[in-house]
């Protein structure tokens, strides 16, 4: 198929000036296009380009905003096929499941642009009128993963420009071709340097984190990375939202149906093949339910049709690129290697492509690897605890916190257990469930900051207290 083969800087389509990169079809293992690749001088030309519109599009109407962005998504939903088609073949994942988040961008495009910005009344007396406004940063750097690489780079995109500010986005290397696709497409909607993206690596990254020009950074990936980042950010006190990296705990309380929640733990854990930052990673259970959760779960994940997502009746895709399979794989082989039972997967399918089987491993304890770390891929470790003390104590022992749940028929009793967990967000009879509305971070080392709802949209913004003398 025809991929997007230029750039956009300034309103325009423009060459990378570095030599272009393949990139792979995690189905084949084989590059399927190639990529432009952006030099850092080209980074400046963005920033600036970004910095001048930014002159005159924080000056426009909220109402002319709002209606860029219900345009941009009109624009998605008419592309939708061509973008859920560069997303499996750059991502991997089954097609249902790009279709579901092309149109799930359309979706969060129309949120944000009906999100109204607040203006809060501090005092109004016979004195004083005090008044919080929210006015843009500037210009905006946006890096993004590849996991959901159209879907996060409109949560990064769309509530900078709701809020006035500009952009210049930066892709992985891995899945570029989407954002370049939404990028081209919101460039047929806002003035000239409102939007701009490139790509590539050899310090395209750490031109955008340390330019000066940039006000602020969002950032969705490693941990290690998102430190990185925020050092650099340290010398023009870049604005940060992080959300890095998670191993979100679950726990299923004793007596729990598990007719009606075994299915939905399993769905919730490996969502895109597990590689969702909030996806269930480590599943804690009740001694009186562990064997039958795992053998559930085991044949569960047995059912799966793994293959090439373009395929019909594929249920199941492949890992996204080399070296997370590498991980995936040596991971579960240092499990076993420890005792650990493998009830399902466990091996890197033969053949071209980085395939690897749905994944559940038993007989496994905090202090392992598999559970101390985050995978990132279609394995699921289940943990045995004896009581709901030591299940939150093991929950809660990993220096992430971005999301937790836990699973039972008694909400009272589930939700006095949620309250213990050190996580952003933490689910009740769900997992890796988020929506436009509602604010969603990391506490400990999985990020800084909340996007999502109105909170998530002030981050955006610079507060300006308007105060009016009355006296």
């Amino acid at each position: 198929m025809q991929t997007v083969s230029t750039l956009f800087i300034n309103g325009q389509a423009v060459a990378g000036e570095r030599e272009a990169f393949g990139v792979v079809n995690p189905a084949t293992g084989e590059a399927f296009a190639q990529c432009p690749a952006a030099s850092p001088e080209q980074v400046d030309a963005a920033v600036a380009a970004a910095n001048t519109a930014f002159k005159t599009f924080q000056h426009t109407a909220d109402a002319d905003r709002k209606a860029m962005l219900h345009r941009i998504a009109d624009l998605i939903d008419a592309h939708a096929d061509e973008l859920a088609q560069l997303v499996t073949l750059e991502q991997g994942k089954p097609m249902a499941l790009a279709q579901m988040e092309v149109g799930a961008a359309a979706g969060w495009t129309r949120y944000n642009a009906d999100l109204d910005i607040p203006v809060k009344v501090i005092e109004d007396s016979e004195t004083r009128l005090a008044e919080l406004h929210h006015k843009p940063l500037g210009v905006v750097g946006s890096i993004t993963p590849w996991n959901w690489p159209l879907m996060i780079a409109v949560w990064h995109i769309m509530p900078a420009l709701r809020t006035g500010n500009t952009v210049v986005s930066k892709p992985s290397s891995f899945t570029p071709f989407s954002t370049l696709k939404l990028v081209e497409l919101i460039n047929e909607v806002v003035p000239a340097g409102v939007i701009n993206i490139v790509t590539g690596e050899g310090g395209i990254g750490r031109a955008m984190t340390q330019h000066p020009d940039i006000r602020k950074i969002v950032f969705t990936g490693s941990t290690p990375t998102g430190q990185d980042i925020m050092r650099k950010a340290a010398d023009n006190l870049k604005r940060l939202t992080l959300e890095l990296g998670g191993n979100d705990a679950g726990i299923v309380l004793p007596g729990t149906d598990l007719d009606k929640y075994v299915p939905a733990l399993f769905q919730t854990a490996f969502v895109n093949m597990g590689q969702t930052c909030a996806a269930l990673k480590r599943l804690y259970v009740h001694e009186s339910q562990y064997d039958d959760v795992c053998q559930r779960l085991a044949a569960i994940a047995r059912e799966q049709v793994v293959g090439n997502g373009l395929e019909a009746g594929v249920t199941f895709g492949p890992v996204t690129n080399q070296a997370q399979l590498d991980l995936v794989a040596a991971l579960v082989e240092d499990a076993r290697a420890q005792g650990a039972q493998v009830l399902s997967g466990g091996a890197v399918q033969p053949g071209n492509g980085y395939f690897y089987p749905p994944t559940i491993v038993a007989g496994i304890s905090n202090g392992v690897r598999l559970v101390d770390e985050e995978q990132f891929g279609p394995v699921l470790p289940v943990v045995s605890y004896r009581d709901i003390d030591e299940a939150v104590a093991l929950a809660n022992d990993n220096i992430n916190g971005l999301g937790g749940s836990v699973w039972g028929n008694d909400i009272e009793q589930a939700r006095s257990v949620a309250a213990r967990l050190e996580s952003g967000t933490a689910w009740i009879n769900n997992h890796a469930e988020v929506l436009p509305h509602c604010p969603f971070g990391g506490s400990k080392m999985s990020g800084i900051g909340v996007e999502f709802g109105e909170e998530g949209l002030l981050e955006y913004t610079q507060s300006q207290l308007l105060n009016i003398s009355r006296g």
